[in-house]
């Protein structure tokens, strides 16, 4: 095995599968706060990496999500830069670009939507659970997103992509098709994370200029303005024969300035080391976003994200959460229910049925069952 390990989030959290004492990688815990790195370290994205109280890596990004459009067609519709500062909700977003939901071809069905959203969208759906402080786990990492508030959440989702007040479709966020619908103004509005700007720079480089960004619309005013998507973790393999070594340059690695402006520019990924958040680099205009500060947009919400689940089950959670939404719409369609309080009553119920399914599934984990707490 190799001493240190940069791993992404689908496969880290599969370590915490056991006790603690049977976890792979070096607890960090005592050296993060005795070396005063603990404070230094953006909180939500730092604590993506522990389980039952203990750290066993260093983020490497933040990933806020903030939600991008189409300025070009916005303005080109008469819509004002005062008119998009004052957007605080979703509500307010609908009824500000409505506008430009038209029917181009005439054959009575809008050529483009406000929103890429859909019940197909999952990793948009993960945004959005998120963003509306969507509950996975409980505090004894058992499965609680059987709730109403998730349910709400869903509802809320099924009413953007269909019926007739339909406002959202499934535009993907990266790949060629996507990338075309997205040229091509099918939609207006995608929820992406920091590094997904630096994929559309890399693959979409004709939509450069005709973007701009906005913080998330929350769901009700007050509420949050960022979700997070995506996270690596460098860790340390615990009978590595060269653990203060390995220590040293995990440290070197993901609290240099230098290594925080090369990866910026390379892959647009923020650092969670806040001391490096002040850098000019995060702060020069971006010419493919209309000139507009994005990192400084993104800064700006990386205190904001959500705290993700690190429970090994929690890409399973999501996945079950997916599968309602696409059972929800069904629900909608073949019963002309369009309304978010019967459907927020069904996806509860459709919630409960998921949830005793990962119920079953983590009493099947009898070590961890009985070493978690």
């Amino acid at each position: 095995m190799a001493d240190l390990l940069e791993v992404h989030e689908l496969m880290y959290p599969k370590a915490y599968l056991g006790p603690l004492d049977q976890i792979g990688f070096l607890d960090i815990t005592d050296r993060l706060h005795s070396e005063g790195l603990y404070e230094q370290f953006n909180t939500p994205s730092l604590l993506q990496q522990s389980t039952r109280g203990h750290h066993f890596g260093l983020p490497r990004a933040v990933g806020p999500v903030l939600l991008a459009y189409r300025a070009d067609l916005v303005e080109a519709a008469g819509i004002s830069e005062s008119e998009i500062e004052q957007i605080e909700t979703w509500d307010d977003y609908f009824r500000v670009m409505r506008p430009l939901m038209v029917d181009l071809d005439g054959d009575g069905r809008p050529d483009r939507y406000l929103l890429s959203v859909s019940e197909m969208s999952q990793d948009v759906i993960r945004m959005l659970i998120l963003q509306n402080d969507g509950v996975l786990f409980d505090k004894e990492e058992q499965p609680a997103f059987a709730n109403e508030r998730n349910a709400r959440t869903l509802a809320t989702i099924i009413t953007w992509s269909t019926g007739e007040a339909r406002i959202g479709t499934d535009v993907p966020l990266h790949g060629s098709a996507g990338h075309r619908q997205r040229l091509d103004g099918v939609v207006i509005g995608t929820p992406i994370p920091d590094w997904m700007l630096a994929l559309w720079k890399r693959e979409n480089p004709q939509i450069g200029g005709k973007i701009k960004f906005m913080p998330l619309p929350a769901f009700e005013a007050g509420g949050r303005r960022t979700s997070t998507l995506g996270d690596t973790m460098i860790g340390i393999h615990k009978h590595s024969a060269r653990i203060e070594a390995c220590w040293e340059m995990a440290k070197s690695l993901y609290t240099s300035l230098q290594v925080a402006e090369d990866v910026y520019r390379e892959s647009g990924i923020i650092t969670p080391f806040k001391p490096h958040w002040e850098a000019s680099f995060y702060h020069e205009p971006d010419p493919f976003c209309g000139g507009q500060r994005v990192g400084s947009l993104f800064i700006e919400q990386a205190p904001h994200v959500p705290i993700r689940p690190s429970s090994p089950y929690t890409q399973v959670a999501f996945g079950h959460i997916c599968t309602v939404a696409i059972q929800l719409r069904a629900f909608a369609e073949k019963n002309s229910i369009y309304e978010i309080e019967p459907l927020a009553a069904e996806a509860l119920r459709l919630l409960r049925k998921e949830q005793y399914k990962l119920q079953n599934l983590i009493r099947r984990n009898v070590f961890l069952e009985n070493h978690v707490k």
